[in-house]
């Protein structure tokens, strides 16, 4: 589809193993000369497969992930909500991701069949490859639905530059086919070549790698739930049962970084981006109460602090000048000479006091009567004493970008104006989170409630699942050296650092929001919420659990949404726009053929009729509750 042309362009990259000129058969058979060497390394193609695999990447970040997480009302643009939150925009990599992995399938399916009965060695390196296309797969065709697989990557091996789309369904069966066939290949590896250095994920643990193709069964079990419920917790008992285990640890998770070594070119693979992401767009206030309220360490991990720190808030108190009500409200004070003195923090203190979101009601900028402490910067401005270095301070909590930039983050302390800075701009290699435990068991633990066949309970599973989701974050904070993780820069005395604390675990799992009751809706939501949550790091798949669930719902006690009456429901958009193809495309009779299968009407970015993006909707997505509808099971 729209996303195609990146396709086309993959399709002559890659590592070329051989060149052919007619079919497979035809060069095995017959031009297969026993005394030339035969170029191609089937680790070396495995590793750049690895290296290739990247599910939210650069443009995912700055597209993608401030729409998918306005449309489901999980974050608040900085300039507040407006009617064209509802648009689509210019998107990329989505849609096209599995291909750049799939290029290294198709180049080793050659490799092993020029090698002839010595490729069966390579049988471990293309079940890996496998399932990182079925994991990317299932990512691209969220918001797309049919992509061009069975057909794609062949044309340097006699296929085709046009390739037919498959239907989102038989994907799904293919995938599920591809996740079996690979585990079945890991728990029996007798024979099979693997160069742990090569292996950048599971240092050549075949365990390791079969569990993480188990748990990526679940993530089909999540998107069958609405669709086939029968098939959904099938495969949940599938995965629980199979013996080969499925994620359930932190050495387990597929977490690790692509490279240690620096480099004087700045190569992207080592460092993530330099640049940042979601600058326009801070945490929803609805979202960071839920958090901060029941005491999450996760929010310390997934947002920033904001700028008001102590020695900040008493610049603006030294200048007779008041800051954001919200903020004063968990403030202690006197007032020493007419002018009030910064004494302590209220309630939990810092960190906590340190984290705010911004409303989600429709034009809130608008009114700056209401919601002035929020949207009015100019009103909150300090200069030093000397009347210079007018400065602002960001008063809310933005999305914590050193979790997925790497390279040099700089940080820059917030200080009161005119004090000399404070910056670090340390080289950082990236790590990312791409499977962990904590997804694992909290799809268990909503399987299990819908009446699958699980030997542990739901409260054991949602228990695990919050346990290890709080683990996981804080350690990629570490891994990633995100700013107040171990240290506070010895500035303000009351600032405290935000690792993961003694009991803090405890403390979560004992709120209310954690405790199932027996009341099936109810505990079916807060096993959801908590999915959501841990998904923060992972936009899409925060964005697949809210449109699956309708959540959060209008009538919630515990995380609500809030109806636009300027856009219905109806016209926030569940999947992107098709774009428009020209006739002149040698795509372009696939691309309509694709669009007719299922549905869709054209559609282009930046457009106001985004109705058709939410009544046109994909396979997986069509029997889903509507916006704020809540669950329908």
């Amino acid at each position: 589809m729209k996303n195609f042309k990146y396709t086309l362009a993959a399709l002559a990259l890659g590592a070329t193993v051989v060149s052919t000129t007619s079919c497979r058969e035809e060069f095995t058979v017959i031009n297969k000369n026993p005394s030339q060497i035969v170029t191609g390394d089937a680790a070396m193609l495995f590793t750049k497969g690895i290296l290739e695999f990247e599910p939210s990447a650069y443009l995912m970040w700055y597209y993608n992930a401030p729409m998918m997480q306005q449309w489901a009302q999980l974050a608040t643009p900085t300039g507040g909500y407006t009617p064209n939150f509802a648009k689509t925009t210019a998107y990329g990599d989505q849609g096209g991701q599995y291909i750049k992995v799939l290029n290294y399938v198709r180049n080793l399916e050659a490799l092993r069949e020029v090698k002839g009965e010595e490729g069966a060695k390579y049988a471990g390196y293309a079940a890996c490859l496998d399932v990182m296309t079925a994991y990317l797969g299932i990512f691209d065709s969220d918001m797309l639905g049919y992509l061009p697989f069975t057909e794609a990557c062949r044309a340097n091996y006699g296929g085709t530059l046009t390739p037919a789309y498959d239907s989102q369904e038989s994907l799904y069966q293919l995938w599920e086919e591809q996740l079996n066939a690979a585990i079945a290949t890991f728990s029996n590896p007798t024979g099979l070549e693997m160069v742990s250095a090569q292996d950048l994920a599971y240092n050549g643990d075949w365990t390791k790698w079969a569990k993480f193709a188990n748990t990526v069964k679940l993530r089909l079990a999540a998107r069958y739930v609405n669709i086939n419920k029968s098939k959904a917790l099938s495969l949940a008992q599938e995965v629980a049962s199979a013996p080969c285990g499925y994620i359930d640890s932190m050495d387990e998770a597929m977490l690790f970084n692509k490279a240690t070594a620096t480099t004087d070119n700045n190569q992207d693979i080592i460092y993530h981006w330099s640049n940042g992401f979601l600058d326009g767009q801070a945490a929803s206030i609805n979202v960071m109460n839920f958090m901060v309220d029941n005491l999450d360490p996760r929010v310390r991990f997934a947002y920033r602090k904001n700028s008001y720190n102590s020695k900040v808030v008493q610049a603006f108190w030294d200048k007779g000048q008041e800051i954001p009500h919200y903020i004063q409200e968990n403030i202690e004070f006197t007032v020493e000479g007419g002018k009030k003195v910064f004494k302590a923090w209220k309630g939990a203190g810092e960190p906590w006091v340190r984290y705010y979101g911004i409303p989600v009601e429709m034009n809130a900028s608008n009114n700056a009567a209401q919601y002035g402490d929020w949207f009015d910067s100019p009103r909150f401005r300090v200069s030093d004493k000397d009347g210079n270095n007018l400065t602002s301070y960001t008063p809310y909590s933005m999305f914590q970008q050193q979790m997925i930039i790497g390279r040099n983050y700089n940080f820059r302390l917030p200080k009161a104006p005119g004090e000399p800075a404070t910056q670090v701009t340390d080289p950082r290699t990236w790590y990312g989170l791409y499977l962990g435990g904590a997804e694992a068991n909290l799809y268990l633990a909503e399987f299990k409630l819908l009446g699958a066949s699980l030997p542990k309970s739901a409260q054991e599973y949602l228990n695990k699942g919050v346990t290890l989701s709080v683990q996981e974050y804080d350690k990629l904070a570490n891994l990633n050296k995100i700013a107040y993780y171990g240290k506070t820069y010895d500035y303000d005395p009351f600032e405290v650092s935000i690792e993961l604390k003694d009991g803090e675990i405890e403390t979560l799992l004992a709120q209310d929001i954690c405790k199932l009751t027996g009341d099936a809706a109810l505990d079916l939501e807060k096993v959801y919420l908590q999915q959501i949550i841990n998904f923060t790091l992972n936009p899409n798949e925060q964005f697949v659990t809210a449109r699956r669930t309708g959540l959060p719902s209008f009538s919630s006690t515990l995380l609500p949404r809030l109806n636009y009456a300027e856009v219905p429901v109806t016209n926030i958009p569940r999947r992107y726009d098709t774009g428009n193809p020209s006739k002149t495309d040698l795509m372009y009779q696939i691309y309509t053929d694709a669009y007719a299968a299922q549905g869709y009407t054209i559609t282009t970015a930046g457009s106001n009729e985004t109705a058709p993006l939410n009544a046109e909707r994909t396979w997986a997505d069509k029997n889903n509750p509507q916006w704020g509808a809540g669950f329908n099971f």
